[in-house]
């Protein structure tokens, strides 16, 4: 399960730093490339929920066989990819497929293979390696892209892949219920519209606007902005919206006596919800801690994709200490508070970083805020993955590691909407308000505005070399005075995305006050579940008989 995560993590972090190369390569724009990065991301939260399912009906064994030969499938058609059509079919639609069903499986598979102490352990080490593996995917992309081809960081994941079937067969091979029915078409076809409409809304907030359209939004030919709005607003409602009568449609089935997607008393169990949301929020957080400081790196300090990883070391090399060697420690300290001191260690790493942000920061001044922003991590992961998925009987975990992971998916891609954009837009903001000021030129907001979204598309759809060529017009005095206000305009971006990172971090402690002290045992879940079992049975006999 370690082994999995850690390739499929890679393989989401891997392409990043070889945007540039593959824009080249396919002679296409940064904004096709990008998509690709999106509708992975897409495919994954439409299908992770109803995919989390699969091991109360099938054989997880062979769920993960499957799986794991589908996304083999879809790397190799990536690794030999000869246009951006078949990129996209390949690494974003077949391989996407393929980690919606991994994702929920290696926590399903935890949680019924584990128990208590040992339990704890195992999540931690999954949390670890997954910090380990986002932190490694730029490195090791950044040197096969560098030193010989983007293709290869594809072809290597096949080895893996070949490794993990070896290993597959260890996995539970028999189903997690024997009562469960057929899948539940309905609450699938709902899930997928809800979190596809919530993610596609959120990818498409930062460049379109949250409320107001900031530029018109075309479907084929024809615009799509309703009454002067953003196309996010209204995906994000028919999200909501989706999800809201899921749960109604959930709660309908549940009382006709059939099998719903996921069970109501999952759905309302409050331990279980108070995880799921503290597990949301800290996804926002890293989302947007994960955008913004490669970019900072790299754009202001001058870092490499290499030189990135080195730099997030120290978050790796705590990220895994913490969450694999701390799990013991809820014998002495409630978890609850150990996932609160985290938060407060992540809050104090964002508040250093943002004291340091400036002309005189490097590598070496960031150890400290780093480390400390990974010990937070750490400490949470190593408690409220095993916290969460302890709150549901282990006979519901597949349908409780649907939930988590969507949960989770959702939260990354707010966070790098909502953040992202955020930095973004005051990035281009100061470049414009330093360029008006030093040519003394005076214009309207809407004027600004304007300039500000030209910036924007001209640098998505720029290449390094056509970044080369526009400089080599400048002068030398032009030149150091547009680095100079790019500089400046950076460092103010930067800090406006940690202070608002900080704010989220609040949000999290707060949601953290909702979450038990300690986690249930066995027993007390076993009973409650049944206890909820037998209240069902009674409803569906009453509605029957009436």
């Amino acid at each position: 399960m370690s082994l999995t995560t850690f390739i499929v993590v890679v393989n989401a972090s891997l392409m990043n730093v070889a945007i540039p190369t593959m824009v080249a390569e396919f002679d296409t724009s940064v904004t096709v490339i990008q998509g690709a990065v999106s509708l992975y991301s897409l495919v994954i939260a439409a299908l992770i929920l109803p995919a989390g399912t699969l091991p109360s009906r099938r054989s997880p064994r062979r769920v993960m066989a499957v799986a794991l030969i589908v996304y083999a499938g879809g790397t190799l058609v990536a690794a030999i990819s000869w246009n951006t059509t078949i990129l996209y079919l390949g690494w974003s639609l077949v391989q996407g497929s393929a980690a919606a069903v991994i994702f929920p499986l290696t926590f399903t598979v935890l949680t019924v293979s584990y128990e208590d102490d040992d339990r704890a352990k195992a999540f931690g080490l999954l949390a670890g390696v997954s910090g380990v593996g986002s932190t490694l995917g730029p490195i090791i992309g950044g040197a096969l892209t560098t030193y010989a081809s983007w293709r290869w960081g594809f072809t290597l994941q096949l080895v893996g892949v070949g490794v993990i079937l070896y290993f597959v067969r260890y996995v539970r091979p028999n189903p997690l219920s024997e009562t469960r029915g057929s899948l539940d078409k309905g609450g699938t076809a709902l899930t997928i519209v809800g979190a596809t409409s919530l993610v596609t809304g959120f990818l498409l907030s930062g460049k379109y606007g949250w409320l107001v359209e900031r530029r018109p939004f075309f479907v084929g030919e024809m615009q799509f902005n309703p009454l002067g709005t953003s196309p996010a607003i209204w995906l994000l409602g028919v999200g909501l919206l989706a999800f809201a009568a899921f749960v109604q449609y959930e709660r309908h089935m549940e009382r006709a006596g059939k099998s719903p997607l996921v069970p109501l008393h999952v759905l309302t169990n409050r331990s279980f919800l108070a995880g799921v949301i503290t597990y949301n929020v800290r996804s926002i957080v890293s989302a947007g801690f994960l955008f913004i400081f490669p970019v900072y790196l790299q754009a202001v300090l001058g870092s490499t994709a290499f030189e990135t990883g080195v730099a997030l070391l120290p978050y790796s090399l705590t990220s895994v200490l913490f969450a694999a060697f701390t799990t013991d420690w809820r014998k002495y300290v409630s978890p609850k508070t150990l996932i609160q001191v985290g938060i407060v260690c992540i809050g104090l790493g964002l508040v250093l970083l943002y004291e340091q942000t400036g002309p005189d920061q490097t590598i070496g001044r960031m150890v400290i805020p780093v480390a400390l922003y990974g010990t937070g991590v750490g400490l949470i992961l190593a408690q409220i993955s095993n916290m969460t998925m302890s709150a549901v009987p282990t006979a519901d975990s597949a349908e409780a590691s649907g939930v988590l992971n969507v949960s989770s998916s959702i939260g990354f891609a707010m966070g790098t909407a909502v953040v992202g954009s955020y930095f973004l837009g005051h990035f281009y903001g100061g470049v414009v308000d330093r360029v008006l000021r030093a040519e003394h030129v005076t214009v309207s907001t809407e004027q600004r505005n304007e300039l500000v979204i030209a910036l924007e598309d001209a640098a998505e759809t720029a290449t390094e070399a056509t970044q080369q060529r526009f400089l080599d017009q400048l002068t030398p005095t032009q030149r150091q005075l547009l680095e100079g206000i790019f500089e400046a305009a950076m460092f103010d971006a930067q800090r406006a995305a940690l202070l608002l990172l900080v704010l989220f971090v609040l949000l999290l402690l707060i949601a953290s006050t909702f979450l038990p002290r300690q986690i249930p045992d066995a027993d007390e879940r076993t009973d409650d579940s049944e206890s909820r079992r037998g209240s069902i049975r009674e409803t569906s006999e009453t509605a029957v008989e009436d």
